[in-house]
C-alpha cells in the first residue's frame, strides 16, 4: 500500500520518518504513518495482526529478473502501485517503500533480512483513518518469499469520512 498526500503529488508515504517519530519497525494499532515531508497521512486505528513490513521496496521487474531470473515482463508491485496513481498525476519517482501489509519479515542478529510465511489469518483485517485527503494504491504481491509466489485476494472497503476509517481485510 502506498499514500500520497493529495495537495502534494510528490509528498507520499516515508518509512524512515514513520520509524523516526513511531520508535518502532512494526507500525500497528495507534500509529501514524507519515510522509516524506513529515506530515501524518494515515493513523492505524486497529490491526489484527500486527506483524507487517515496512523495509522492503515493492517487487519490480528487475527485481524479478535479478533475484528469480525472470527474462519476460512479470507483474510486480511498483508497477501495480505506480500506474494507478499515475492517472492522477503522481510522478513514478513518488512511489517509494510501499508498507506491505501482513508480509512478515525478520530481521537476524546479524542484521540480515529475511520473508517468513505470513502470519495473518483470512478475514483478519486493519483499520486506518486518512489524516489528509489522500490518494492510495494497493496491491498484493506475487513474488515467491512474500506470498509463496501468488498473488491473494484483499478486500478493502472506503468509508466515509465521518466513520471509522477504511478497512484493508487479507
Amino acid at each position: 500500500m502506498f499514500a500520497v498526500a493529495a495537495d502534494d503529488l510528490h509528498d507520499g508515504l516515508s518509512n524512515g520518518r514513520t520509524f523516526d517519530y513511531g520508535g518502532t519497525l512494526r507500525p500497528s494499532t495507534g500509529s501514524v504513518l507519515y510522509s516524506r515531508r513529515s506530515r501524518p497521512l494515515l493513523k492505524i486505528a486497529e490491526d489484527e495482526v500486527g506483524v507487517h513490513d515496512f523495509l522492503y521496496a515493492p517487487c519490480s521487474q528487475e527485481m524479478f529478473e535479478i533475484e528469480y531470473g525472470v527474462t519476460g515482463p512479470h507483474p510486480n508491485c511498483l508497477d501495480n502501485l505506480t500506474v494507478p496513481l499515475a492517472a492522477f498525476g503522481v510522478p513514478a519517482t513518488t512511489v517509494t517503500i510501499a508498507v506491505n501489509f501482513f508480509m512478515n519479515s525478520t530481521i537476524a542478529p546479524d542484521g540480515r533480512l529475511a520473508v517468513l510465511p505470513p502470519v495473518s489469518k483470512a478475514g483478519q483485517s486493519m483499520t486506518f483513518v486518512a489524516e489528509h485527503d489522500l490518494l492510495v494504491a494497493v496491491t498484493s504481491c506475487s513474488a515467491p518469499g512474500a506470498n509463496g509466489g501468488s498473488a491473494r485476494p484483499l478486500q478493502v472497503e472506503l468509508t466515509e469520512p465521518t466513520s471509522p476509517g477504511t478497512r484493508l481485510s487479507g
